[in-house]
């Protein structure tokens, strides 16, 4: 059977390993394995989202409100926006598909850095468009304005800020110098799903998204409550930008794109805001000790904005990763990326003192 010939440069996005997956394969006790390499949130999600979706099972059957009118009123008063300005999508990486199958076609070209969130690229090509990327691994605004300025059929750039899978992050400064450089037709996706992270950490990195479609009609702004909010196995992300960019990536919307449980589980997590500023507290308190650690045993690290931190190791880094879930540990490889380097999420207080001590031991 022949299927289209775009399909054949692509690769399958690599997810974390699953527990699952440790106990087939290592034998390790499913109580004994702790995950830390999907930047899920260690400490769960609200309690008040459980006891919403407990309530809402019996509905699991029915289609959910397609309007998804109480979730989107409620984002737009976060973000002081309008309801007009933001589309729902079955987590952010559907608005980035949306995004592209939009303005990407086989003459033009996307642009994004080296080293960045595997999506980009794999939507891309099956667009049929060309993939421009950065010398560096890292965002360097420098690089993305220079290919920028000698390619003038670019129609979509990615900034993810902070980056996944590396975790660092421009200024919004940076950020907004170069939009101005970026002409009207061309659409920058901001990848903001690390930015409740970001923005706690410091000022400088917060992308407020009201700022930005209102400066910048051709940029939109993507969040998700995979991470802060701890919803990762519901999928749901969300855009936030023009109306008439909304309006457009509404017609690539099948019907329904998430579930009716989904849509009560976000709608509960954006009250508790409590629950998200808790779990961003923890978190850095949390990853100083993950420098101190990498300090101590002179690894190199990538200072993060992020719930993860990269660390550039001299052992090989698919080793260190298989000895770890030999230990029930699971810790994300980043030799896909062509990086000898693991990407380790930062967990509870008892999840981190055990990474600790096994990762001594086998460095």
């Amino acid at each position: 059977m022949e299927f289209n010939k775009i399909l054949n440069s692509l690769s399958n996005y690599e997810a974390g390993k699953p527990i699952e997956l440790v106990v087939r394969e290592y034998g390790v006790d499913a109580c004994n394995v702790i995950k830390i390499a999907s930047n899920e949130n260690p400490y769960g999600c609200s309690p008040k989202v459980v006891e919403a979706i407990k309530n809402e099972a019996s509905k699991a059957s029915l289609y959910p409100d397609d309007s998804m009118y109480e979730l989107k009123e409620a984002l737009a008063k976060k973000y002081s926006v309008l309801s007009q300005n933001i589309i729902i999508g079955s987590g952010s990486d559907q608005i980035i598909e949306f995004s592209l199958f939009a303005k990407a076609n086989p003459s033009n070209k996307i642009l994004m850095a080296k080293t960045t969130f595997a999506m980009y690229e794999i939507y891309g090509k099956r667009t049929g468009t060309t993939v421009l990327k950065t010398a560096s691994h890292e965002h360097n605004i420098k690089e993305f304005s220079d290919i920028y300025k000698s390619n003038k059929d670019i129609a979509v750039i990615f900034l993810c800020l902070p980056n996944n899978p590396l975790g660092e992050c421009l200024d919004k400064d940076e950020v907004f110098d170069f939009l101005k450089e970026v002409s009207k037709d061309t659409l920058v996706v901001i990848d903001g799903a690390y930015q409740e992270f970001a923005g706690f950490k410091d000022e400088n990195k917060k992308i407020n998204p009201k700022e930005i479609i209102e400066t910048f009609p051709n940029a939109i702004y993507l969040g998700t409550f995979s991470k802060a909010y701890g919803l990762g196995g519901m999928r749901v992300g969300y855009g936030v930008g023009d109306k008439e960019i909304i309006k457009v990536l509404h017609k690539l919307r099948s019907p329904f794109n998430i579930t009716t449980l989904s849509l009560k589980a976000a709608i509960e997590a954006i009250k508790d805001e409590e629950f998200v500023q808790k779990s961003v507290i923890n978190n850095f308190e949390e990853m100083v000790k993950y420098e101190d650690f990498a300090k101590k045993l002179d690894i190199e690290f990538i200072p993060s904005y992020t719930n993860f931190i990269t660390y550039k190791v001299k052992k090989e880094s698919s080793l260190i990763c298989e000895e770890l879930m030999k230990k029930g540990i699971i810790i994300r490889d980043l030799k896909s990326y062509g990086l000898n380097a693991v990407r380790i999420t930062i967990g509870t207080k008892e999840q981190n003192s055990r990474l600790f001590k096994e990762l001594k031991d086998i460095y």
